[in-house]
């Protein structure tokens, strides 16, 4: 088993390397006669695709997608969707200088080391740039959810940046998409901009936190108790390049709450048969939806590739010195919004999908 698949009844197996030919995904378990478009993989692929401004990667990716199997007539057949994702503005000369080097807290040294072999090429098959598998599969995961579950919405926002938090009075989900930041509070972009500008300029790098909201999901969405929806989640963002931590709902400061000010009270709702008070629990308890938001944070870690000396090692494991060449992102973590919301639609769609399978049609 090679593991590159993720999915239960909705899964998809990606494909391809940094500095390879072309990257892509193969999607299994679609439903027939659901309408797709080249286009509209298209336009998740265009916010996630680097390039865009100075604040991102300089590799310029049109991420042109192809759809090769699976689709007649703008419908899908039911059977494998193969996308595909040529390769475009890759340099694997900029690599060269490493190619015997290991870069400190990137995946060089753990995949040398599990496969005995060094693809040096922008990182090989660790690079970030097969996320953009992910948001093909999560296009496809979006246009089930359409038809599926109409009323449901997927946002995502960065919401720290470095040791620079948003203001949470200010959050305006419309403010996404008007920033290079993916930023909910335009007033705390202009902040962001001078701390990666320094950044750049020195060679450094930075990490981030980005919020992930699923509103008006139907409960009972889940599979206890090795298949949670939760646990799925955590996998789901967990498996997404350079992210080192996961929270669900109050997450880490449930720990130094009480249970009397942690716990979501419950009420007796004409509209929704009951409520609650609070969200603690990020609308999920047992492993279970409750039909509150679903609400999850991650931390991305700073971009590993830097213009500053560190120390290292060789393949032959000699002490040396090593400074990443090549285009980076400053913050890695600010093209992980489309992947975030990504991944949660392929998340589920897959959960959906199981419900159905055991329980029937879900009431949205």
């Amino acid at each position: 088993m090679s593991y590159n698949s993720f999915g239960n009844l909705f899964k998809f197996t990606s494909y391809g390397e940094s500095h390879g030919p072309a990257i892509g995904c193969v999607v299994d378990g679609v439903p027939p006669n659901i309408t797709l478009f080249e286009n509209d993989i298209q336009k998740f692929l265009d916010r996630r695709k680097p390039g865009q401004s100075k604040f991102v990667t300089q590799r310029k990716e049109s991420d042109r997608v192809e759809i090769l199997s699976g689709v007649f007539e703008n419908k899908t057949t039911g059977h494998p969707i193969a996308l595909n994702i040529r390769n475009e503005d890759h340099r694997s000369k900029d690599y060269s200088e490493i190619s015997n080097k290991f870069r400190p807290n990137h995946a060089d040294i753990t995949y040398h080391e599990k496969y005995k072999i060094r693809d040096y090429r922008g990182g090989g098959r660790s690079s970030a740039r097969e996320t953009a598998a992910r948001v093909a599969a999560g296009a496809i995961a979006f246009q089930i959810l359409k038809k599926k579950l109409p009323k449901l919405s997927i946002k995502a926002s960065v919401i720290q940046i470095g040791n620079i938090k948003i203001d949470k009075s200010n959050f305006n989900w419309a403010e996404v998409d008007n920033n290079p930041f993916f930023c909910a509070d335009e007033k705390t972009v202009a902040i962001w901009e001078k701390l990666l500008t320094k950044l750049r300029k020195n060679g450094d790098s930075t990490g981030a936190i980005i919020e992930v909201v699923a509103s008006n999901i139907p409960k009972g969405i889940g599979s206890p108790i090795y298949k949670k929806l939760d646990t799925q989640i955590a996998e789901g963002f967990m498996s997404i390049n350079a992210v080192k931590g996961i929270e669900i709902g109050s997450g880490f400061l449930s720990a130094s709450l009480t249970g009397s000010k942690n716990n979501d009270e419950i009420y007796p709702s004409n509209k929704n048969g009951y409520k609650f008070k609070s969200n603690n629990s990020g609308g999920i308890l047992g492993g279970i939806s409750t039909g509150q938001p679903i609400v999850v944070k991650f931390a991305v870690k700073p971009t590993s590739s830097i213009l500053i000396e560190k120390d290292t090692i060789d393949i032959f494991n000699r002490k040396t010195k090593i400074i990443t060449k090549g285009r980076h992102d400053p913050c890695v973590g600010i093209r992980a919004v489309p992947i975030a919301e990504a991944m949660m639609a392929i998340i589920i769609v897959d959960q959906i999908m199981m419900h159905e399978a055991q329980i029937g049609p879900i009431n949205d």
